[in-house]
C-alpha cells in the first residue's frame, strides 16, 4: 500500500490544507475558552483534534462504506474571536459562521454553540431541532455572575428562539444540578437522557428516542460536548464527571441517525493539557468523522 504514512500526514483535518470555505463541508476551529468555569485551555482543542485526525485518513469507513477523504471537504483554519472579549467574540463568531453551508465546528469552550446556533437561526429563518451529547445540562441562566459562561448556552438558545426545545434531546447528563435549573428545562419540552438511561436503554433505543424527538422534517444540529464521555474515555476536557458514556455507545448512536436532516455540527471541550495519549482528541476527530460518513454514505439522500 503506497501513499504518505500516517505520521506524515498533513496537519490540516484529515490532512487538508488551510482554505476557504468548502463546497460541501467546512471545518473551522474556534480557539474560545474564556467562558470556562473549571480549566482552562480548550483554545488548543481545534490544534489536537486535527492531529488526531491523520488516525482516519487511510481507508473507508467500515460501516457506511464511505469514502470520507474523498468528500468535499475544506478546512478554512481557526475562526477569528477577540481576545478577552467574550461578547465581541460571540458577535465575531456568529458574523463568520452566518455565510458557511454546512460547517463542522472544533471547540473551544460550548459557549461558541450559541453563536453558531444564532448563525444559522438567521440563515434558516426557523428554530432549529438539536441532539447535545454532554454531562451536563447547560441550561443555568448565568455562570458564577457570567451570563454568556459556557453552563448556559441552551437557556440562552431556548429563549431567544434558537431552537425548539420540544425537539431537543440532552443526551449523557450526570452532573450534579439544581432542581429548579433541572425543572426549568424539562419544563420548556426539553428531553433529557442521563448517562444511566443510555446504560439502561441500550444504543438502538436511545437512537429511537432521538429520532422520535427531532423527528425527520426539521433542520437538526448536533453539539457534541466531549465531557458526555466518562473520564476514562475522555480526560481532556475541563469538567469531567464519572460515570458517563463509552465512545463506542455514542460512535453507535450516531451511525443510527440516518433520517436526521443534520445542517451542521460542533465538537467542544477539548483540553490537549490534560489528555493522554491522544485519547480525547481522537474521541473528537472520530465523531466529526462518523458524522461526514453518515451524511456522505452512498444512497444518502
Amino acid at each position: 500500500m503506497a501513499g504518505i504514512p500516517t505520521f506524515a500526514t498533513a496537519p490540516g483535518f484529515l490532512g487538508r490544507p488551510t482554505t476557504g470555505p468548502g463546497p460541501s463541508f467546512t471545518v473551522a476551529g474556534i480557539p474560545l475558552d474564556i467562558g470556562v468555569t473549571n480549566r482552562a485551555g480548550a483554545r488548543s482543542g481545534p490544534g489536537a483534534i486535527r492531529q488526531a485526525s491523520r488516525m482516519l485518513v487511510d481507508g473507508d469507513h467500515p460501516h457506511f462504506w464511505t469514502n470520507v477523504n474523498e468528500m468535499a471537504i475544506a478546512d478554512m483554519g481557526e475562526f477569528e474571536i477577540a481576545l478577552g472579549d467574550l461578547s465581541k467574540s460571540l458577535a465575531l463568531i456568529q458574523e463568520q459562521a452566518v455565510g458557511i453551508p454546512h460547517l463542522l465546528a472544533m471547540g473551544g469552550e460550548h459557549g461558541i454553540t450559541l453563536p453558531l446556533l444564532r448563525a444559522l437561526r438567521q440563515r434558516e429563518g426557523t428554530p432549529l431541532a438539536l441532539i447535545h451529547f454532554d454531562a451536563h445540562v447547560d441550561t443555568w441562566d448565568d455562570n458564577f455572575g457570567q451570563v454568556y459562561g459556557h453552563g448556559s448556552v441552551f437557556y440562552h438558545a431556548i429563549r431567544e428562539g434558537l431552537v425548539d426545545p420540544r425537539r431537543m434531546i440532552q443526551i449523557g447528563i450526570r452532573s450534579p444540578v439544581q432542581r429548579d435549573v433541572w425543572d426549568w428545562t424539562v419544563g420548556q419540552g426539553v428531553t433529557i437522557l442521563s448517562a444511566q438511561d443510555v446504560h439502561a436503554m441500550g444504543v438502538q433505543a436511545v437512537a429511537r428516542r432521538i429520532g422520535d424527538v427531532v423527528g425527520r422534517d426539521m433542520p437538526t444540529y448536533l453539539t457534541y460536548d466531549v465531557d458526555c464521555l466518562d473520564p476514562a474515555f475522555a480526560p481532556g476536557t475541563g469538567t469531567p464527571e464519572i460515570g458517563g458514556l463509552a465512545t463506542w455507545q455514542t460512535q453507535a448512536i450516531i451511525r443510527q441517525l440516518t433520517d436526521t436532516p443534520f445542517i451542521g455540527m460542533d465538537v467542544v471541550e477539548v483540553l490537549p493539557a490534560h489528555d493522554v495519549s491522544e485519547t480525547t482528541a481522537l474521541a473528537a476527530a472520530t465523531v466529526m468523522w462518523e458524522y461526514l460518513a453518515l451524511l456522505g454514505r452512498p444512497n444518502a439522500s
